[in-house]
């Protein structure tokens, strides 16, 4: 296994078990090395600091998944890997009402570069990082071995790949996996669509948000913006909302959500579905003097990009501005954010300048972030993304 020497003044996020290690922090990275090579490093003095694999020769050198010199990177590294994820999911996560989860989050769960999600009886993989996707067959052989799927199917497809200088790769990898599964989510099903849907076909980092929403949705007319597969609309008819307008840009979309209203047997008169451009509707809807009381924002990452964040911040301000002026008096405003480059705190100071721009007085009443099956690295401050806030108009 090849040794990799950590400059003395930069081995401190590395005994701090941040898992990124910067080739500037390297001393000498020999040539020759491939992606996903199994490295270890060690301080000036020889002494040994973590291990992990060769990432590649840009930024990020290496992504370290050990701080144990006696672990040996082989199938039942895996299997152990795997086995301590799955144990957190199944104990804090599943139930007779949930069969769906995040089961593998990258480094925050110390394999990092690779995605597992849980949809029912099947699993979806993303390998972000060649590196990672170097160890593939172990990986599918353990997650055969211990979760013992009906199938897996990668969706290799994700931007980072590109980055990196990885080809997509989709296709299946074991068993057989149908175009769409049908999961259950706190009671709720639906339908995903894990060849042709977004990220592995559903939205569940979401899914303790959805639930707390259905407390506010009770005799409501509620606006879910960025709607795609219906996940919010479904459980705000769940909670029992009067009417539900459902707005995405995608019409496959749309169609999905309809069908996943129909499959909790839920009223379609209820409903409405709107394709078209979320700020286009806002400023339509601002204009028809229309009032909800329940609006949803779930857009994409506005920041892709940590040079973006002040014109992501822009586009942020601009939905949840236009939602707080159709916002009825008591109204609550469901606002998220998916961009790890905009933190909580830039992110509330953004509302607050969007509450203040349209007149309003806004209470939070509830902030998530990632939820059991997200967990994250303390040290690893970049997994941090995901932010919601729950805000009532007073």
């Amino acid at each position: 296994m090849t040794k990799l020497t950590v400059q003395k003044q930069r081995v401190g996020p590395i005994l701090g078990h941040h898992p990124w290690v910067f080739s500037g922090a390297l001393k000498q990275i020999p040539e020759g090395l491939k992606s996903g090579d199994a490295v270890v490093l060690i301080n000036e003095e020889g002494q040994f600091l973590a291990q992990g694999y060769f990432n590649s020769y840009s930024q990020i050198a290496v992504r370290l998944w050990s701080w144990d010199e006696q672990e040996v990177v082989d199938d039942k590294f895996f299997e152990k890997r795997i086995s301590a994820a799955y144990a957190v999911r199944k104990n804090f996560v599943e139930t007779r009402k949930t069969d769906s989860y995040r089961l593998v989050h990258s480094e925050n769960d110390l394999l990092p570069g690779l995605i597992v999600d849980k949809y029912a009886g099947y699993l979806v993989l993303q390998f972000h990082t060649p590196g990672m996707e170097f160890w593939k067959e172990k990986i599918v052989k353990a997650l055969v071995k211990i979760v013992k799927p009906e199938g897996i199917y990668e969706r290799s497809d994700v931007r980072t790949r590109g980055i990196e200088g990885a080809e997509k790769q989709v296709g299946l990898l074991h068993g057989e996996v149908p175009p769409r599964i049908k999961i259950m989510e706190n009671g709720f099903k639906f339908w995903v669509d894990v060849i042709g849907g977004q990220k592995t076909g559903f939205f569940l980092d979401q899914r303790d948000k959805r639930q707390a929403l259905t407390k506010y949705a009770d005799g409501k007319n509620v606006l879910n913006c960025f709607s795609y597969s219906g996940g919010f609309s479904v459980y705000a008819l769940g909670g029992g909302a009067k009417h539900v307008v459902s707005v995405d840009s995608s019409q496959s979309a749309l169609e999905l959500a309809q069908e996943n209203v129909k499959l909790n047997k839920l009223d379609l008169k209820k409903c409405e579905f709107i394709c078209g451009d979320v700020k286009q509707y806002l400023a339509e809807q601002q204009r028809a003097l229309k009032k909800f009381d329940v609006i949803v924002l779930d857009p994409p990452a506005f920041v892709k990009d940590r040079h973006k964040v002040a014109e992501g911040l822009i586009g942020y301000k601009k939905i949840n501005e236009a939602s707080l002026r159709l916002l009825s008096s008591g109204g609550i405003l469901v606002t998220a954010s998916c961009s790890a480059h905009v933190s909580l705190s830039d992110f509330r100071y953004m509302l607050s300048e969007s509450a203040g721009r349209s007149r309003q007085t806004l209470q939070i009443l509830e902030i998530y972030t990632h939820g059991i099956d997200h967990p994250e690295l303390v040290a690893f401050t970049e997994g941090e993304y995901l932010k919601c806030v729950f805000a009532k108009v007073v």
